[in-house]
């Protein structure tokens, strides 16, 4: 297991906004440049078709870092932390008007048939990111459940590659934005925007479906963003 800062941009006015090339390299060399990060993702959309669930545009731009200890991002999210540089006056003057969320979370990896990416070189890959913005009856039978469960469904998904589920932990950060308080977060990991689509489209689906209803209670739901993935190992 390990840590994992989720920041998201989401300009919902504006579901067609795309960042330019020199915002996108002005957050890469942000990601890259950032002491303690063990891996960094940058999240854009990517449009996909033939999925189980339309749950409205993807933010605009989103990230998931990792860090091996809770201090080595809190340092990262200190008053004159090196990712405040995301915060900077006309950092992102694309997303002037996003609104932006915030949350550190536990990572946890699951085991997949197949870790082997075939994307090329240099391209994204495909992450399907879902989160559970409510409340459950009883948080631990929730997770307990989903953690025993359904990656065990998940990695029958023909092509996946990763699989994580991430749940909540208290945090120290000073970027100015909101924070989320997300009961979970997971996703699913493939070669590219197809290869979910296929995915979504088999029989795992409906084993997923039924799976699902067999959750303990909780309020919320759940929401759904396919988003190509740039990886960054510092």
């Amino acid at each position: 297991m390990t840590i994992a800062y989720f920041l998201t941009f989401h300009d919902k006015a504006q579901p067609a906004l795309r960042l330019s090339d020199a915002e996108m390299a002005r957050v890469r060399e942000i990601v890259e440049t950032t002491r303690g990060l063990r891996r960094g993702l940058i999240l854009t959309p990517w449009e996909v078709g033939g999925l189980y669930f339309d749950d409205g545009p993807p933010p605009q731009l989103a990230f998931e870092l990792y860090f091996k200890d809770i201090a080595d991002l809190e340092a990262a999210l200190a008053p004159k932390g090196h990712l405040q540089a995301l915060a900077a006056p006309g950092a992102l003057p694309s997303l002037k008007n996003a609104v932006v969320t915030q949350q550190a979370m536990l990572a946890r990896a699951f085991p997949v048939p197949d870790a082997r990416f075939r994307t090329p070189a240099g391209q994204p890959f495909c992450s399907y990111m879902v989160h559970y913005p409510g409340a459950a009856e009883d948080l631990n039978a929730w997770l307990a459940y989903y953690i025993e469960h359904h990656p065990v469904v998940m990695a029958r998904f023909p092509g996946i590659r990763e699989i994580e589920i991430a749940t909540r932990l208290d945090w120290v950060g000073f970027l100015p934005w909101p924070r989320v308080d997300y009961m979970q977060r997971n996703k699913v990991v493939f070669d590219d925007g197809p290869a979910l689509s296929r995915a979504m489209q088999s029989p795992v689906m409906q084993e997923m479906r039924a799976d699902f209803h067999k959750f303990p209670p909780f309020t919320g739901g759940n929401v759904h963003v396919p988003m190509a993935t740039l990886e960054i190992r510092p």
